[in-house]
């Protein structure tokens, strides 16, 4: 999923206090769903890290002269848009409170 589109779902970047018992109605097992989550929040920061690199790329200065320090004015707004994005554990809880989430438990199905 892109950066923008994580940006049109509108999710709250502010932490909430959230029931605990909602996060076990899939997998039966709270630990289980943190698991998932977290590793459905690395994934995510690693798509969002690779996306921002691949665009930061574009406004990348060629000058490696240390004198000719000046703002570029694209790389600075492709910052702030990311910066302003919900972090990844926001992002991968929104999705798992919304079964956007696919997961499978190996060890149940030996």
């Amino acid at each position: 999923m892109k950066a923008i589109d994580y940006k049109k779902k509108n999710i709250d970047c502010f932490a909430k206090t959230k029931d605990l018992r909602l996060f076990d109605k899939d997998t039966k097992n709270f630990y289980k769903s943190i698991v998932v989550m977290s590793k459905r929040a690395d994934q995510i920061a690693a798509d969002l890290k690779q996306e921002f690199q691949e665009s930061s790329h574009q406004y990348a200065t060629k000058s490696d002269s240390l004198e000719e320090v000046y703002e570029n004015r694209e790389q600075i707004e492709l910052s702030r848009f990311y910066e302003q994005l919900p972090k990844p554990t926001q992002l991968a809880m929104y999705e798992f409170e919304n079964d956007q989430v696919y997961f499978r438990d190996v060890t149940e199905e030996e």
